[in-house]
């Protein structure tokens, strides 16, 4: 096997691993990677507003706005409008989300992020750059991406049921 039918097997595996970890939340919460982010956020920060979640997930207020709809479709999620500022919109956990969160399984990132971690400094620049590099060999440097290991759009329906059930 030569060096670039490597370095494709190698990002098939990533691309692969990503979608089955995908499929596997769907499957257990009705929930994709994103929305599962999403109500750890709400959780980790109590009241927070849509720009707050936004930065702290590296997605567009767009796209939480999205994202908070289809939860709130749910009733995993409510939105408050703040009593100081009328401008600002907060998001709060339902019971019912709270319960999901207990039971979810990690999305593929926090296990990556707890493996990698764990190693030297060195090792953790060497797979930056080389996957930077990746990235702009294949002219994906501009493509807009936030640290969401997930297959599809972010802002995408949950599985096939939940699109039923919102019908």
């Amino acid at each position: 096997m030569n060096r670039i039918e490597e370095v494709l097997i190698a990002l098939r595996r990533v691309i692969r691993a990503t979608d089955l970890h995908s499929k596997y939340l769907e499957k257990t919460t009705g929930l994709t990677a994103p929305q599962i982010l999403l109500l750890q956020a709400i959780s980790t920060m109590g009241q927070a507003t849509i720009g707050e979640l936004a930065n702290k997930i590296s997605l567009s207020q767009a796209t939480v706005t999205t994202i908070l709809d289809r939860l709130e479709k749910r009733q995993l999620i409510t939105r408050k409008r703040s009593e100081q500022d009328k401008r600002k919109v907060h998001a709060y956990l339902t019971e019912e989300a709270e319960k999901v969160l207990i039971n979810a399984p990690l999305p593929l990132q926090d296990q990556f992020t707890k493996q990698f971690t764990d190693l030297q400094d060195w090792e953790k620049t060497m797979i930056i750059s080389s996957l930077q590099r990746v990235a702009q060999m294949m002219d994906a440097q501009g493509i807009d991406a936030s640290p969401v290991l997930d297959v599809g759009t972010l802002d995408r329906q949950g599985v096939e049921l939940n699109n039923n059930k919102e019908k």
